[in-house]
């Protein structure tokens, strides 16, 4: 029923190391985890995690985030670091500044702020920055 002091277990991307705010619950502070974090609920604060974040369609953050990779389907107001690769899905709504490794936005996605893309060591690519990208926009600008 419990798992015990098994190595494979503790390691960041262990399914028993994930993290869950499900539907209908609703945080207010600051968090801070080493392992993945899916959020379905609410929460209003800042996240930092080294692990994966995955906000779900129903999921809404109003604050800061750090996170190592994450998956995007729901809303976000606030910015989000990434240092590896960030999805933002079709049904994601984000309003906030990103920096991220890597970047995929979905067709439908609305997203209205900045947008960085770095290298993993942190030096900025010569690229321009985006201001404002949004399904209802037809044009980037610069």
């Amino acid at each position: 029923m419990f798992k015990g002091g098994n190595a494979k277990a503790d390691t960041v991307n262990s399914p028993d190391k994930l993290n869950r705010i499900v539907e209908g619950t609703n945080i207010k502070g600051d968090v801070k985890t080493d392992s993945n974090f899916r959020i379905d609920g609410e929460l209003v604060g800042t996240l930092n995690t080294t692990g994966k974040l995955v906000v779900g369609s129903s999921g809404k953050i109003e604050g800061e985030i750090r996170c190592a990779n994450a998956d995007i389907e729901g809303y976000i107001n606030g910015d989000i670091v990434v240092d590896g690769v960030l999805m933002i899905k079709s049904t994601a709504k984000i309003y906030g500044n990103i920096t991220a490794g890597q970047i995929g936005i979905d067709v439908g996605a609305d997203f209205k702020g900045q947008c960085n893309i770095q290298k993993a060591e942190g030096v900025s690519f010569d690229a321009p920055q985006v201001e404002a990208v949004s399904e209802n926009e037809s044009e980037l600008v610069y």
